[in-house]
């Protein structure tokens, strides 16, 4: 770890409500990895949705009242650090604008924005961590989610970190920075636009031969393992952090029992 490191930051996992509802084992697998980096980790009780959803689709009023919520929740702590690209997006770039009528909550939103990270470019950003004795002898591609990449600047980050697992074999991704077709609510406004859109994400994965497809956020992963699926792929999709945690040879995203 770099010299300036905190020996034990206090850090806040944002757990995400897709984790929380749909794949838990993402939850352990960011808690596991923080851990090992030499932080203190805490979940708070009271977190809940980050707001995205609403403040996407138009209810700016309800996105800032979530707003409101997660920074009462979470500014205690020194790093908030969430498995999700689009929700550590949220709050870094968008509760100030969700908030920019409120001179109350204004300065606590800019405040806790500067210290919310998504977790594998926190690892290797702030932390300067590397796994140590993880091996999967598989070969893996990788896709960029919009939000992780466009809104946060993370791209080497989390190859950085696949690169020290053993015996794991990346192969490149043709249109890995494009759009998997999800969007959080597009995907339901737009079906046959984003169901077109996964089904040429789908074709570009099995075009690379390789066994597993692994991402930063849930979303994302959920949508090409279920338009996969629906083609009669064997690629499984994987969170990187679940790869980093050594939890690749569970169950893959949509096997769960």
């Amino acid at each position: 770890m770099p010299d300036h490191a905190p020996a034990r930051p206090r850090v806040a996992l944002f757990v995400t409500c897709l984790a929380d509802t749909i794949r838990p084992r993402l939850g352990f697998a960011a808690l596991q990895l923080l851990e090992a980096a030499g932080c203190g980790v805490e979940i708070p009780r009271a977190q809940t949705c980050c707001g995205q959803p609403a403040f996407n689709s138009g209810d700016t009023a309800g996105g800032a009242a979530l707003a409101r919520r997660v920074i009462a929740a979470f500014e205690g702590y020194e790093y908030i650090v969430t498995p999700s690209g689009s929700c550590a997006g949220m709050i870094r770039a968008h509760y100030v604008e969700a908030l920019a009528d409120d001179p109350a909550w204004l300065p606590r939103a800019k405040a806790l924005a500067a210290r919310t990270h998504e977790l594998l470019s926190f690892l290797v950003d702030i932390r300067g961590w590397r796994p140590e004795g993880v091996a999967l002898p598989a070969t893996a591609t990788y896709h960029d989610s919009c939000s992780g990449l466009r809104e946060l600047g993370i791209l080497q980050q989390p190859r950085a970190l696949l690169r020290e697992v053993e015996g794991l074999q990346m192969r490149p991704l043709t249109g890995n920075d494009v759009c998997c077709g999800f969007g959080g609510t597009f995907c339901i406004k737009y079906p046959a636009i984003a169901d077109a859109i996964v089904g040429e994400k789908a074709a570009a994965i099995e075009a690379t031969g390789a066994d597993l497809v692994l991402g930063g956020d849930l979303g994302c992963l959920m949508n090409m393992a279920g338009a996969l699926h629906r083609r009669g792929s064997r690629v499984r999709a994987f969170h990187a952090a679940e790869i980093l945690a050594g939890m690749g040879g569970g169950p893959a995203i949509g096997e769960e029992a």
